[in-house]
């Protein structure tokens, strides 16, 4: 009925009702369609604003926690109003910083840094020319001398009328010279190995003082040495003090214990030193003490033993001077 009365009222209504009505219905609908949109957005937006509230609100909190704070350190600590704390603070701000002057100075330590770098490398290069130079020097003097020897042999030919037969009796003579030459040239190099024993001797003496490690006889001294067998070497370091397993070594001096190893030819071995010179004790039965202790003159430090590169109990004593080995016997009466 509905329907069909709603078809009557179209058929009695003009088409311009019809089009105001047609009108009104899509402004009706329309509008609550934008509602509908507003409510929803008005919903959407409300957690949002609340999030941005919450945190101004936590951020305030915490700014006039931190004021509270700064305001109750500053009433209850006496020591930044301290008078000591007051003078200090106008002593530092009284004092007259020159930048000028600190970068004057650090303008000049560079500048000295470079020109002691400049220095060196011109020190270098001066000792490479003269080495360079000498060099010469050498090859010359040694190619004038070789042309000296030819001119002596030619005129020793032209003026003695020397025949075939006698030129074996000048190359004798040349190489005996030679000979000699080289037996002098030894003797000079032994005499400066000498030397530099005495010197380290020398140095040994009057910086350290030693008493024997342990009691016994030498089974070998130091320096060459037919060797025994294939492992024992020729050129010995050391004097060896043979004695009964577990005999007590004592340190010959005082001084640090920078070595305490159970390897290689030493077997269980010490190595202490006081200032320039270091002292040995190898092939020992058993250490008493370790690497960083400190030993005073007389202290049992080891067993003798024979371990390692060993033939038999006894004590490898060994006296270095810069690391260059010396004979102990010529530093103590063993």
């Amino acid at each position: 009925m509905k329907q069909g009365g709603v078809f009557l009222m179209e058929k009695t209504m003009s088409v311009e009702e019809k089009i105001k009505r047609a009108e009104e219905i899509y402004n009706r609908r329309k509008g609550i369609n934008i509602e509908e949109n507003r409510t929803e957005k008005l919903h959407v937006n409300e957690p949002t604003k609340d999030v941005k509230l919450l945190k101004k609100l936590i951020i305030q909190i915490i700014i006039c926690g931190i004021i509270y704070g700064t305001f109750y350190i500053i009433q209850n600590n006496k020591f930044i109003f301290s008078e000591d704390f007051l003078n200090k603070s106008k002593e530092i701000l009284s004092e007259d910083t020159n930048f000028v002057e600190i970068y004057q100075n650090i303008k000049n330590t560079i500048q000295s840094f470079n020109q002691g770098i400049i220095n060196q490398t011109q020190n270098n290069n001066n000792q490479q020319e003269n080495q360079e130079q000498n060099n010469k020097e050498t090859e010359n003097s040694e190619g004038n001398t070789e042309t000296k020897q030819e001119e002596r042999s030619k005129e020793q030919e032209g003026i003695g009328g020397a025949t075939e037969e006698q030129t074996p009796n000048q190359s004798q003579e040349q190489t005996s010279s030679q000979t000699e030459e080289q037996k002098q040239e030894q003797i000079s190099s032994q005499t400066k190995e000498v030397t530099q024993e005495e010197q380290d001797i020398n140095n040994i003496k009057n910086t350290t003082q030693f008493i024997k490690p342990i009691e016994g006889k030498i089974s070998s001294t130091y320096g060459y040495r037919g060797a025994a067998t294939g492992t024992v070497p020729k050129n010995h370091t050391g004097t060896d003090i043979a004695s009964n397993t577990g005999t007590k070594i004592k340190s010959a001096t005082e001084g640090e214990v920078v070595l305490a190893s159970e390897e290689g030819d030493y077997g269980k071995h010490l190595k202490i030193i006081i200032g320039e010179v270091a002292i040995i004790y190898a092939h020992c039965n058993q250490l008493y003490v370790k690497q960083g202790d400190h030993v005073t003159q007389g202290q049992e430090i080891a067993e003798v033993g024979s371990t390692g590169n060993s033939t038999g109990p006894h004590l490898h004593f060994e006296i270095r001077y810069q690391e260059r080995t010396v004979d102990p016997q010529k530093i103590l009466e063993i």
